[in-house]
């Protein structure tokens, strides 16, 4: 068995041979793309009124290629979209000031999920999605933690402008492995610092000393990163014991040396004036000192010896007198307004939210935004946990993006954006995900009807003649007269669909009695289409596992069919939906009337907290909605949420499980004819589900 030492060099090889190959895709016809699943314009329900008035029309000015955006699934896809652009969506290769990422680097870590419903609480463990992707990172330790991390440190250092900087949040486990990783991404001499951030003051149970810090890596892209000093206050005792100095104006002042330690290559660590920076001390280089920055020109910032040269002339430089012909910086009391920030930080502890149960306080996070981004940054973060640095990111006015695989991770982050009435953002998904999971799980070369026939093989049908089903999409099970109909996973299952299903059922081989369609996406409305058909039994639709591209990655031919379960939909009820018209403007109400949860037996549940779910089910189905929104004029293409209610939002009904039955939307603009009002709900598992009415 290899050290990790020994396996570093491939690591790396690897991980950037996988940065590349997404950055070729990004280039070529065939680009990944983001599908817009939610505007949101935040409003909770109790606040629709008064923010509506303030926000009237920003739905529809809103520009999808301008905003920030909070993005669901694998974060290598994300970033390989988000470079790639597109026709929808600008490309942010080389434009984000700012990256923080906080990966998961506990190998023992529980994922599992608590939700606490009314009446009961139910342990949920990681989707099966999560799970793969988890085990995957941690398969044999800490090599495999390096083999993910890799080429997403390579696709951020694309992301990033050529003033952008990126902070790494790492442990002592893997901190060393990673920082060798990201110098050889980043390069040696763009690592700025270190900062040592103590998130508690003491702490038990270690024999050998109580560890009481994380580790902050910090990198810029070229050297030259956005900069913005900050400082803690200075002491009266601080000022005596290092301004001992006096000029003729009676300004307290002290002379500190110009370089700092380490060698470097380029100007600063050349002679300037005719001194070496060595002779100050071996292994050093020329520093400006960031508080005397102001005082330089934007032509000199990025060359050391231009800036001292221009320190000399303000007369900010002086010689010292002991012979040696060295230069010294003068530095005023009022030059700054304390301490510059050093990297080691003692003066933030550990926060937790009411709610969000976040380990990483907002001021942490809005320290280091502050430090390294203007106010038209963009911030980015790609394991956005509970959304702290899209909460800061917004509160401090600039554009973010935050991506995360966790759905509970978006949905937590999603709800705390509208807690702090964030400006309107994208919700998005990966598109095409299934398409690009196969590519990269079968091979460039594997045919979609390859996939199809294992699909079915694995529901248990045997496959029709290959002259009645040359597309090897379609089985039947023995011993009835079911005919199986496995779809594409790059098509939306929709009312199309089924209407083929069906012509295929009754005229095909003779007809059949039953179809059965196998779906990897929906339309939103499915679950509408299937009831106004009126089959009855003669047409079901079933889920095919989402997690099964990867469990065929893992296990291939060795998958057997009794390890694959496929669900029944789930789908929305709407209840009255009333719309009334006044003589400048409208109103509207819509009830929700029941909720269709995916069948209980998918979910990763054991069979403890599948009896609890069941009696949910059963006695009270809406109380596992945990968000839903109303777009009161849906267009058909980009939902906007301009109404929202969710658990723990309890300005409404004051009961912190439940969400509201009805959302009353007033001040409407008035407009003739017929209103599509369209709803969308998300459970406490994660599924999606919509429903739309016409509204004369």
């Amino acid at each position: 068995m290899k050290s990790l030492l020994d396996q570093l060099p491939a690591i790396v090889a690897d991980g950037k041979k996988e940065a590349e190959r997404v950055m070729e895709r990004a280039e070529s016809n065939y680009r990944l793309g983001l599908q817009t699943r939610e505007l949101v314009v935040p409003s909770k329900d109790s606040k629709w009124q008064d923010l509506f008035r303030e926000k009237r029309g920003i739905a529809g000015d809103v520009n999808l290629d301008e905003g920030s955006a909070l993005i669901y699934g694998d974060n290598l896809l994300a970033m390989a979209a988000l470079i790639a652009g597109g026709s929808r969506n600008e490309t942010l290769r080389n434009k984000i000031d700012f990256i923080y990422i906080d990966p998961p680097f506990d190998s023992k870590a529980d994922y599992r999920t608590k939700i606490v419903l009314p009446d009961s609480e139910i342990e949920q463990n990681p989707s099966i999605l999560e799970q793969f992707a988890y085990s995957d990172t941690w398969a044999d330790g800490t090599a495999s933690y390096l083999q993910m991390i890799t080429p997403r440190l390579s696709l951020m250092r694309e992301l990033l402008s050529d003033v952008g900087s990126i902070y790494i949040h790492i442990d002592r486990s893997v901190g060393p492995y990673v920082k060798v990783i990201a110098d050889e991404i980043f390069g040696r001499y763009n690592f700025e610092n270190e900062i040592i951030w103590r998130r508690t003051t003491s702490r038990g149970g270690s024999e050998y000393y109580n560890h009481v810090h994380d580790n902050i890596l910090f990198y810029t892209k070229n050297g030259c990163g956005i900069w913005n000093q900050q400082y803690t206050p200075y002491t009266d005792g601080y000022i005596d014991g290092m301004f001992r100095k006096v000029d003729d104006r009676g300004r307290r002042y002290r002379e500190s040396p110009l370089t700092a330690p380490g060698r470097r290559d380029g100007d600063s660590g050349r002679p300037w004036k005719g001194v070496d920076p060595n002779q100050m001390g071996k292994g050093r280089h020329w520093a400006v000192p960031g508080f005397l920055r102001h005082l330089i020109s934007a032509e000199a910032q990025c060359s050391v010896q231009r800036s001292l040269d221009e320190l000399e002339v303000q007369g900010r430089i002086v010689w010292a007198k002991d012979g040696a012909g060295r230069p010294n910086v003068v530095q005023y009391v009022d030059d700054l307004p304390g301490v510059e920030l050093q990297s080691m930080w003692t003066d933030i502890g550990l926060e937790a939210g009411p709610e969000y149960d976040t380990r990483k306080p907002e001021r942490l996070i809005e320290r280091l935004i502050v430090s390294s981004t203007n106010a038209d940054s963009i911030v980015a973060d790609f394991f956005v946990g509970s959304g702290t640095t899209a909460a800061v990111a917004e509160r401090l006015g600039r554009r973010w993006i935050a991506s995360d695989l966790g759905k509970p991770a978006c949905m937590i982050t999603r709800k705390r954006l509208i807690d702090q009435d964030a400006k309107p953002f994208l919700y998005q998904h990966i598109g095409d995900y299934q398409v690009e999971q196969l590519r990269s799980t079968m091979g460039a070369k594997f045919r979609i009807g390859d996939l199809a026939e294992i699909v079915l093989g694995l529901y248990g049908a045997l496959p029709l003649p290959i002259e009645e089903n040359p597309n090897k999409n379609m089985g039947r099970l023995q011993g009835s007269k079911t005919l199986v109909l496995a779809d594409s996973p790059n098509k939306m299952t929709g009312l199309a669909t089924l209407r083929r299903a069906i012509e295929i059922r009754d005229n095909l081989m003779g007809g059949w009695d039953k179809v059965v369609i196998l779906g990897w996406n929906f339309s939103p409305m499915i679950g509408h289409d299937i009831e106004a058909l009126g089959q009855g039994d003669r047409l079901e639709v079933l889920v095919i596992p989402p997690d099964l591209l990867d469990r065929l990655k893992k296990k291939g031919h060795k998958l057997k069919a009794d390890e694959v379960r496929f669900a029944s939909l789930q789908y929305l009820k709407l209840g009255a939906v009333t719309r009334k018209q006044g003589a400048k403007d409208e109103s509207l109400s819509v009830e929700i009337a029941n909720y269709v949860l995916l069948s209980p037996e998918a979910l990763n549940l054991d069979e403890a907290n599948r009896d609890k779910l069941q009696k949910v089910v059963n006695a009270d189905p809406l109380a596992l909605i945990e968000y839903w929104s109303v777009d009161p004029d849906y267009d058909g293409e980009v939902f906007r949420s301009v109404w929202q209610d969710y658990r723990g939002n309890t300005d409404n009904d004051g009961d912190p499980y439940r969400v509201g039955r009805t959302a009353r939307l007033d001040g409407l603009p008035k407009k003739d004819g017929a209103r599509r009002v369209c709803v969308r709900v998300v459970d406490v598992f994660g599924f999606e589900a919509e429903a739309t009415a016409e509204v004369a």
